[in-house]
This record gives C-alpha cells, sequence and structure tokens, in this order.
C-alpha cells in the first residue's frame, strides 16, 4: 500500500501539468513601418528642390517688395515737388523773370517752401554730362526754381502756370508727371514679373511633387495593392501620402525661407553698417534701407507654408488618381 503510494508520489513529481510546463506563451513582435518611408534618396531629393524654389521664390518676393518700396519712395518724393524752369529770352533780363517766377510760386496756397538756384548752381547741375571746369558763360545756361508743395492743402498748379505764362514767358512749369507715370509703370512691371516668377516656382514644384509621389508609389506598390484589396479606403491611403509630403514641404520650405531671411538680414545690416560711404548712400538713395520689413518676412513665412500645403495636395491628387486606376 505505501508503494502504490510513493510511485503516484514520483510520477506527480515528474509529470508536471501540460500548462506549468509550457508556462505562458510568448507575445510575436510588432513591426509598424509607415507606407511611405521617411528616409529615402527621393524624399532627401525632395527636400533639396523644395528647399531651392522656396529660396528663389523668396529672393524674388523680397526683391519686387524693395522695387515696389523704393518706387513708391520716389514717387512721393517727386510729387512733392514742381521745377520752374526760366530760360534765356531776348529782350528780357533773366534774373529779374527768375525773381518774379519764385515771388508767384510762394503766393500760391500749398507751396511749402521754393528755392532758385543761382547761376553757378545751375551750371552745377551740367557737369555729370559736361564735366567739370567748363566755361558756360556764353551759353544760355536756364536758371531753376525748386518749389516744394504740401499735401494739404493740394496746390493748383495750372493757375501757377497760367500766372507764369502771363508773366513770366520765358518760363516753363514742370510737374514731374511724365516720370511718375514711368516710375508706376516700373513698379507695376516689377510686380507682375514677381507675381509670374512665383506662379512658375509653384508649378515647378508641383511637377516634383507629382513626380517624387508617382516614384513612392511604384516603390511601394505591393503594399498599397494589398491594402487596396483588403479593403483599405483611398482616403486612407492617400492620407499617409499628403501627411509625408507635407512634412517634406515644411522641411524643404523652411530650409530655403530661413536662408533667404538669413540673406536679407545679413545684407540689411552690411547696409546700415557702411552707411557712412558714398556707395552704400547711393545705392540707399535706390532701395532705401534695403530692409524688406515686416511685411516681408510675413510674406516669406507664408510662402513656406503656402509651398507646403501645395506640395501635400498635390500628392494627394496624384495618389488618388492612381488609385482610381487599379480599381
Amino acid at each position: 500500500m505505501s508503494t502504490i503510494d510513493d510511485d503516484r508520489d514520483v510520477q506527480a513529481y515528474d509529470d508536471p501539468p501540460l500548462a506549468e510546463a509550457e508556462g505562458p506563451a510568448e507575445e510575436l513582435p510588432r513591426f509598424e513601418n509607415p507606407i511611405v518611408p521617411d528616409n529615402t534618396i527621393g524624399g532627401r531629393a525632395l527636400i533639396a528642390v523644395i528647399a531651392i524654389m522656396t529660396f528663389l521664390a523668396s529672393l524674388t518676393t523680397g526683391a519686387v517688395i524693395l522695387v515696389h518700396s523704393a518706387a513708391g519712395d520716389w514717387q512721393s518724393e517727386v510729387a512733392r515737388e514742381v521745377t520752374i524752369q526760366v530760360r534765356v529770352a531776348t529782350g528780357r533780363d533773366i534774373e529779374t523773370d527768375v525773381l518774379r517766377a519764385a515771388e508767384l510760386a510762394r503766393k500760391l496756397p500749398g507751396v511749402s517752401d521754393v528755392r532758385a538756384y543761382s547761376r553757378d548752381e545751375s551750371a552745377r547741375l551740367l557737369e555729370p554730362w559736361l564735366g567739370a571746369g567748363l566755361k558756360l558763360d556764353d551759353l544760355p545756361v536756364p536758371r531753376i526754381v525748386v518749389v516744394r508743395l504740401e499735401s494739404k492743402p493740394a496746390p493748383d498748379l495750372v493757375a501757377l502756370r497760367d500766372a507764369l505764362a502771363a508773366e513770366v514767358p520765358a518760363a516753363s512749369l514742370d510737374d514731374h508727371r511724365s516720370f511718375v507715370d514711368r516710375m508706376r509703370a516700373m513698379s507695376n512691371a516689377a510686380l507682375f514679373g514677381g507675381i509670374t516668377i512665383l506662379t512658375l516656382m509653384l508649378l515647378a514644384t508641383v511637377l516634383s511633387v507629382v513626380f517624387a509621389t508617382r516614384g513612392a508609389m511604384v516603390a511601394n506598390r505591393t503594399v498599397i495593392e494589398v491594402l487596396h484589396f483588403i479593403g483599405a479606403k483611398n482616403g486612407f491611403i492617400a492620407g499617409h501620402f499628403q501627411r509625408r509630403f507635407l512634412r517634406l514641404g515644411l522641411q524643404g520650405g523652411a530650409i530655403g525661407g530661413g536662408s533667404a531671411l538669413v540673406l536679407f538680414a545679413l545684407v540689411e545690416f552690411a547696409t546700415r553698417w557702411l552707411m557712412s560711404t558714398a556707395a552704400a548712400q547711393q545705392f540707399m538713395a535706390l532701395f532705401g534701407t534695403f530692409s524688406i520689413g515686416v511685411l516681408g518676412y510675413v510674406a516669406v513665412v507664408a510662402q513656406v507654408v503656402l509651398i507646403a500645403l501645395v506640395a501635400a495636395f498635390a500628392a494627394r491628387a496624384t495618389v488618388n488618381r492612381t488609385l482610381a486606376t487599379i480599381q
């Protein structure tokens, strides 16, 4: 009897329950990979292309803002001045005509200052074309009277022109209207050219994204087809591509736009630092302080976001159009 009990004890010790012998089942590892791989040669190349496009677009935007701002300043400055030219006439004293023309200008409401150039000052105005040291005593050099205008009240230039024609026949009034019109035309042409260049760059970016999206779909065609046939909707697959290319667009745009902003800041700093030199003063006379201002920086940041959105929606449209051919 005791022998049987001992055998049972041995058997119970040697043969544990099956569940306890095997232990808890191990969970298989799970691998979660994106449909569109993040680190690919095509992705890095697209970032470089978008960065270059954004950099060029930002430079174009900054140049348009500078030209438009400088043209506006020129127009505003020129519009505040008119010029009376007094020519040498037979039988008339030019000094008397100059004084009379200046007096008529001072009587006009809306005139803030009148300055009549002397004979020597008028001769120096011709030095850039005729050179210095020339004797102009025998030449009928006209005299200039510069009239500064106030914005309010607006002066009646027609009345001044009529008064000059009646009392100083050798004088003529130039309101620089033709120059202002040319400056306005130049500013509008620069603006139109900048918009055209930006449009072409956006189209080039869209084409680059379309080709990159098609390449990514070809590289991952097997995965996409399996997802499509097991019931994944087109929006699910397209969303992965859209988010991927949105990140690529933001990365490339940030690199290109940031580089352009750094360049503008450095040039503005250098211009202010070299302000005392004659070349810098001439440069600032043409382009102001070479500062694109807050509006320019906001425009560059908006361009970065716009290019990223264009890349994302171009990728989504390409994926949807390609998936439609699989059905």
